[in-house]
């Protein structure tokens, strides 16, 4: 047997630069490149070793450099969110604080079922220097160490303990990546001893590897059993969610509601997989809702999700789908998915689900009555969102923050990509954006983690150089993680940061103030001394001068036409560009078609509490579980 002598990070890199991923006959490189941040742990481990592979050509992987090793695992879920999930990049960091910086990265990434590949350094497998620095001394066991908390939030983990464990870890970690159900973060802990240890590797290890992804059948009978109950329905209901984009399903979803009738409401993750304008797109559905999609939803009788997790926010928190008789069908390559609501699973990939129920409903549509229903919800979701959306909205000093999402959505074409994550925004957005294309709209929403936004910018910028990308960010979000415009910055990408400050948390803002808690402790302002509380003047933060301080180009903008000519700018330019806007804190924002469930006080001795439980008691009524 051939053998190649190299160190476990050698080896790594080398067997990683050889990985492919397959679907529908189009090869790409499965791991493009490896993110990282060198410190002890990895700088003489994956460190060496990359330096070796670039030298020496090797091996072709790539490295970037991040500046925050949570930004750099954000920018590899953007890159695989991008790439449908079939391309991914590597995360290296050094031992403690670096790796663990990573967690929150990889709760992300397996909450949203996103693939990508951490390699988090550890402490000495051979115990022969303990404790060293940055060790975490566990009394109940010698082998724990503070990478043991990637086991929770992992679809996959294994520590390398030992050279040739690598092989078969390797290969598992690919198996994970690339499978649809499975997927998420998969971490390989590396000692930092392990890293740098020679062993004698079997060439046909590093042969050029293809992961084929394949797409899941529908059984026919599940089908037969599915289409009998849409047949069935009176006023049936679909739920696109980000198994429909992921499969390529949008082309086969328009058709069968164009040919069915049946409208269809989207999450965040499945939001343009049908374009806003299509006669039964009815816009997002749940507790930032449209108005059209929750009362679709309130009736429905009959409820197609596909390619959807129903988070508590796509169900309004099990108040949405009001119809005490509703049933639903869940097509889902996740069997997990699939079965929730008690639904008829169709477990199957998206596409194909799709094309088999067209084929047994050929000669089957909703009623006339329905579909008239439908386009006059439609036509005044219509309405409301132009009220929402006009320029003129907000008689306050301060433009509000739907104007800013109006005028943007003017100056943006079809294919340009607008990224968000948390805050006011999200909400926001399923309501107003007009999404046409199933990449043009990249909101995170599954864990919805503040500082997402522009670390993300990097890797969709990377997946698809030919788009515009946009990153929507308030001051909140920014202020978490800003450093990876310096990445954009060296690396020569181009996207523009919509930067929105307002002073303050405007989503967590408002909700205080609807759970009775008054907005306490959500404002950027001085510690008042006769309160002590944090409600004295605005802070003089100038997140402006930060973003500039970065390297990134900086447009200011005090209006709404104002930013429109910033936007215009930005668009013209070749570096990364900031159009930086005060809004107003207090909105206004879209009206509330649904509800969500956050506990309240159920004693207190605040009387705006006290009227908000109340409220509180009464949603709760209308909560229940779909059996």
């Amino acid at each position: 047997m051939t053998t190649i002598r190299l160190t476990t990070a050698q080896a790594l890199v080398r067997f990683l630069a050889n990985q492919y991923s397959e679907r529908d006959g189009h090869e790409q490189r499965l791991i493009p490149g490896v993110w990282g941040i060198f410190g002890h742990g990895n700088v003489a481990g994956i460190g060496q070793a990359l330096l070796q592979a670039a030298v020496t050509g090797e091996a072709d992987l790539p490295y970037y450099l991040a500046r925050n090793e949570q930004g750099m695992v954000h920018a590899s879920v953007a890159y695989a969110k991008m790439r449908d999930r079939l391309a991914t990049f590597a995360c290296s960091a050094s031992t403690g604080p670096g790796s663990t910086n990573m967690i929150t990265g990889a709760a992300l990434a397996t909450t949203n079922r996103i693939p990508v590949l951490l390699l988090p350094s550890d402490m000495f497998a051979t115990r022969a220097a303990d404790p060293v620095l940055q060790q975490l001394e566990d009394t109940r066991g010698g082998d724990v160490t503070v990478n043991d908390a990637f086991r929770a939030v992992s679809k996959y983990f294994d520590r390398i303990s030992r050279p040739e464990q690598l092989i078969p870890a390797a290969l598992a970690a690919m198996r994970v990546l690339t499978d649809p159900v499975e997927t998420g973060a998969v971490t390989l802990s590396l000692p930092q001893d392990v890293q740098a240890e020679a062993f004698d590797w079997p060439a046909a290890f590093f042969r050029r590897r293809v992961w084929h992804i394949g797409r899941a059948l529908p059984e026919p009978d599940a089908v037969e059993r599915a289409a009998r109950l849409l047949r069935s329905a009176r006023k049936p209901l679909i739920v696109a969610g980000g198994g429909a984009v992921y499969s390529g399903a949008e082309t086969q979803l328009r058709a069968f509601a164009q040919a069915t009738g049946v409208p269809v409401a989207d999450t965040h993750a499945g939001k343009g997989a049908v374009p806003w304008d299509h006669p039964y797109a009815v816009g997002g559905i749940g507790s930032t809702g449209s108005y059209a999609a929750n009362e679709l939803a309130r009736e429905a009788d009959l409820v197609l999700g596909i390619g959807t997790r129903y988070s508590d926010f796509t169900t309004a928190s099990h108040t949405v789908f009001a119809n005490p008789d509703v049933t639903f069908v869940n097509l889902n390559v996740a069997r997990l998915d699939a079965v929730k609501h008690s639904a008829e699973p169709l477990v199957a990939d998206a596409r194909l689900g799709i094309q088999a129920l067209a084929a047994a409903l050929t000669d089957w549509a909703t009623g006339r009555e329905y579909q008239t229903h439908t386009r006059e919800l439609i036509a005044r979701t219509r309405n409301i969102e132009q009220e929402c959306l006009a320029p003129d909205r907000n008689t306050g000093p301060l433009p509000a923050q739907t104007q800013i999402l109006g005028a943007l959505g003017e100056v943006l074409d079809d294919r340009d990509v607008v990224i968000n994550a948390a805050g006011s925004m999200p909400g926001d957005l399923q309501q107003l954006w007009r999404a046409r294309d199933p990449k043009a709209y990249h909101v995170e929403y599954a864990y919805s983690c503040m500082g997402y936004e522009i670390a993300a910018g990097v890797g969709a910028k990377m997946a698809d150089p030919s788009r515009e990308v946009v990153v929507l960010v308030g001051d909140g979000s920014y202020l978490m993680m800003a450093q990876e415009i310096a990445t954009m910055v060296s690396e020569g990408l181009k996207v523009i940061i919509v930067l929105v400050q307002n002073h303050g948390f405007a989503s967590i803002g408002s909700l205080s103030e609807s759970l009775g808690s008054q907005r306490f402790g959500t404002n950027y302002r001085f510690r008042n001394g006769d309160s002590g509380l944090l409600d004295g003047s605005v802070l003089p933060v100038d997140l402006a001068a930060n973003a500039a301080s970065l390297g990134a180009d900086v447009l200011h903008a005090t209006s709404v036409e104002e930013f429109r000519t910033a936007m215009e700018k930005a668009k013209a330019a070749t570096r990364t560009t900031v159009v930086h806007i005060e809004t107003d804190l207090y909105g206004p924002n879209p009206p509330g078609h649904g509800w969500w469930d956050v506990p309240v006080s159920q004693t207190s001795a605040l009387d705006s509490t006290r009227a908000a439980y109340e409220t509180y008691a009464a949603h709760k009524l209308t909560q229940r579980h779909y059996l």
